[in-house]
């Protein structure tokens, strides 16, 4: 019985670190942790209802993903990434996106079809009601589809970690003027490149929907202080 005890307290721990590692990721996905906000392990330990020790344990955790630097003897903090690492970045993810969307092409199912159509419809409120967190939420549910219809789990996890690590600053691109409409527009072709089982198209497609360059770079970087105003 001492044993089982045991094992109970371990696995309610691992739960507690999980919860409270997806509780800190989430909140710097959606801006309320800005790149560069100090992480006191006091304060969010009594935010969560927790002790130091799960919390202490899920920085270093985010830190292991990116998402946040731990610093000695100074405490962690968001990680913020400089011009030159997101355009590194997100030239990853594009490769990522179009490796998935060309596999996808060739293996999805009839069933996966009808899935990635119904996530992509999904969008379409949030693109009329212009509504960036919406469409983001539903916009990660597309991309998700694809990773599955990928059936490469290697690449698709890859690919998801790549997508949480940049997550900040693709939900902030959806706040430029106009983009929620051409995203969605994008898909679209996406969409029609897979159901009709065109790999390359799809591959470039979803590179180029991916890839941040000439005026989207500069968007985004001109977005950039938008963040801290978010986490306000």
């Amino acid at each position: 019985m001492k044993v089982d005890i045991q094992k109970e307290a371990v696995s309610a721990m691992a739960e507690m670190k999980l919860s409270v590692r997806e509780r800190l990721e989430e909140m710097i996905a959606v801006g309320k942790l800005a790149p560069g906000t100090r992480l006191d392990e006091t304060e969010l330990a009594t935010v969560f209802g927790v002790s130091r020790t799960p919390v202490r344990e899920a920085l270093i955790q985010l830190a292991s993903m990116g998402l946040v630097v731990i610093r000695p003897r100074r405490g962690a903090v968001v990680a913020e990434l400089g011009p030159q690492q997101l355009v590194e970045m997100f030239e990853v993810m594009s490769e990522f996106e179009a490796m998935c969307g060309r596999l996808a092409a060739r293996r999805m199912s009839p069933a996966e079809h009808a899935a990635l159509i119904a996530a992509h419809l999904a969008c379409e409120s949030a693109r009329d009601a212009r509504d960036p967190d919406a469409y983001y939420m539903l916009n990660e549910d597309f991309h998700e589809q694809i990773y599955q219809g990928s059936h490469n789990t290697f690449l698709a996890e890859q690919a998801r970690a790549l997508r949480r690590r940049l997550r900040p600053y693709r939900r902030l691109q959806l706040r430029v003027r106009d983009r929620i409409a051409a995203s969605y527009d994008e898909h679209e072709a996406v969409v029609q490149a897979i159901v009709a089982g065109k790999g390359e198209q799809t591959a470039a497609l979803l590179r180029e929907h991916i890839m941040v360059q000439g005026e989207r770079f500069a968007d985004l970087i001109a977005s950039l202080p938008q963040l801290a105003s978010l986490a306000a």
